[in-house]
């Protein structure tokens, strides 16, 4: 699915249910936060090697994949209300750090 549809499949669900007033920008950042959080929690107290084995474990990685899945549905909704192209800003931040931190000769 590209971007456009995934933000079309997300406005639609929340249109459905009449979300788009407590869709601002400013609720949806602070969900978005809220969602990374728990994404972050996910982690919490792991080793570096189990944080990296971290999709070993069924359970654990349907809890880090649908956090992840939370933490960009939020995203996508966010660009959307605002009118954010994410493709074009990736592009745009990718090129300012290609600037910032260039590759080793």
């Amino acid at each position: 699915m590209s971007i456009a549809s995934l933000q079309k499949l997300l406005e639609d669900f929340a249109e459905v249910r009449d979300w788009g007033p407590a869709h601002t920008p400013k609720n949806l950042a602070m969900a978005l936060a809220g969602e990374a959080g728990e994404l972050v929690a996910e982690f919490q107290w792991l080793t570096e090697e189990e944080s990296g084995r971290v999709m070993d474990d069924p359970e654990r990685a349907e809890a880090v994949r649908l956090e992840m899945a939370d933490v960009f549905c939020y995203l996508l909704r966010l660009a959307d209300v605002l009118g954010v192209d994410l493709d074009a800003a990736v592009r745009e931040k990718t090129a300012i750090n290609e600037h910032r931190f260039p590759a080793p000769r």
